[in-house]
């Protein structure tokens, strides 16, 4: 394969783009601009691009992915919160969606109220294993299709009432797509189907419905949600390093983190939980954050015992600060160490987050101890000097007092020029480019 590709995120505030070598995955270069909400997001993307490619041929191919005006929001209605409900909201979260609400059981009159107001772009529709229960997934599909719901819905429960299910939503005007059940057997999750139709939603529905761009063209980009390439690209990375490896995305409103573990025999055991394991996995802690959810941050450092109350008090300041002026960047030392400590308390709880699970009386959790690879991620980690990187990562590395087991043996990198995202887009596509870009800019020091 020769030529270039273009591989753009249009993020919520800047808009990242990589040109790739497709023969070789060599990154060619990378730029980056504001992203234009309050104009036309396009104008943004084109600045990016143009000097990105500034020497390059003309008419090179362009992957894009966008988490511009939110990402995806998604909601979820189960069977039973512990099982289909949990299952679900872990699948959403794996296919790039932030899970903005989650109801089991047969709807009510509240519960379809606080559906509403959590304004999903797309509502996930589980419930019962195939061949399990059906009438919880049959009323609440009955009680969608009266009150007139318009929001796109992903049907992904039991199959052998599938057909019956879908045929009362489209009846009653409920766009609906049909995916395979998230949770066919007790204990056993399998997101691919439902990751693939919350993906087509997203670009059919989501996209070209945010206002973002005048015409058509924008949407026409848009290949998947910013999380579901970058969890691919994860993904795609594991496979290179060939072992268990964990991704902590810190931003502005939210701090993500991506783990891919290999599967053991501790997933089968007395112990596996009931609505099953999903091994490769994205969390979303929408109170963590450097801007919008600094004081999230500080509150959730003094929850988990992380920072005493003299500490909290000064960092509190200087958190209200960041969330009143997203746009406040560090100017001097003690700007910079003060960004270091609360980017390393987002990162520290957000993965204490997702090592322990929801608090559900299963066993719960991801065994991070056989992580071979940190990956750091966001413009306060990729714009800091290495101390202070080592001081965000190295906080995650050493935190021994969370109730997990930190990585044993795990090398720290930073993706410093987006490349994640860029793997992910070509993966389908070019998965030969995908796989060296990313083994070479990230995955030599794990090398064993």
């Amino acid at each position: 394969m020769s030529g270039y590709a273009v591989c753009a995120d249009v993020g919520s505030t800047f808009t990242k783009v990589a040109v790739v070598d497709l023969a070789d995955g060599a990154l060619v270069s990378a730029a980056s601009a504001r992203t234009t909400v309050g104009t036309d997001v396009l104008h943004g993307l084109d600045a990016a691009v143009a000097s990105a490619t500034v020497g390059l041929p003309a008419g090179l191919p362009w992957y894009v992915c966008s988490s511009a005006g939110g990402g995806l929001r998604l909601a979820v209605v189960g069977y039973e919160r512990l099982v289909t409900a949990q299952a679900g909201a872990r699948v959403g979260l794996s296919a790039g969606a932030r899970v903005v609400h989650v109801a089991a059981g047969v709807l009510s009159g509240a519960d379809v109220a606080a559906l509403r107001a959590s304004r999903p772009d797309v509502l996930l529709l589980v419930g019962g294993t195939d061949g399990g229960d059906a009438e919880v997934l049959r009323r609440n599909a009955g009680r969608l299709a009266r009150m007139r719901w318009r929001v796109p819905v992903v049907l992904a429960g039991n199959a052998q009432v599938r057909d019956e299910v879908a045929a009362v939503l489209v009846d009653g005007g409920v766009p609906v797509t049909v995916a395979g059940n998230v949770l066919p057997k007790i204990g056993v999750l399998a997101p691919q189907e439902a990751r693939a139709a919350i993906r087509q939603v997203f670009l059919r529905h989501v996209i070209g419905g945010k206002g973002l761009s005048r015409g058509p063209r924008f949407a026409s980009l848009v290949r998947a949600a910013t999380p579901d390439a970058v969890l691919t690209g994860v993904e795609v990375l594991a496979d290179a390093v060939g072992g268990d490896l964990a991704v902590v995305d810190v931003g502005g409103a939210t701090t993500d983190v991506y783990s891919v573990l290999t599967p053991d025999e501790r997933a089968s055991g007395p112990g596996r939980e009931v609505a099953g394991s999903l091994w490769r996995a994205r969390t979303v802690e929408g109170d963590l954050g450097m801007r919008w959810s600094a004081p999230g941050v500080v509150a959730a450092a003094v929850a988990e015992r992380l920072v005493d109350a003299g500490a909290a008090e000064r960092l509190a300041v200087a958190a209200a600060a960041r969330a009143a002026d997203p746009g406040w960047l560090p100017v001097t030392e003690a700007d910079r160490a003060v960004e270091a400590r609360i980017a390393a308390l987002a990162a520290t709880v957000a993965v204490r987050r997702h090592a322990r699970g929801p608090a559900t009386g299963e066993r719960t959790g991801r065994d991070l101890r056989d992580v071979r690879l940190l990956v750091g991620s966001g413009g306060v980690l990729r714009h800091a000097p290495a101390g202070d990187v080592a001081v965000v990562l190295g906080a995650v590395l050493a935190d021994h007092g969370g109730g997990w087991s930190v990585p044993r043996a795990a090398v720290p990198v930073v993706d410093g020029a987006y490349v994640l995202a860029a793997g992910g887009l070509l993966a389908a596509e070019h998965p030969q480019a995908a796989r060296a870009l990313l083994r070479g800019r990230l995955a030599a020091g794990a090398d064993r």
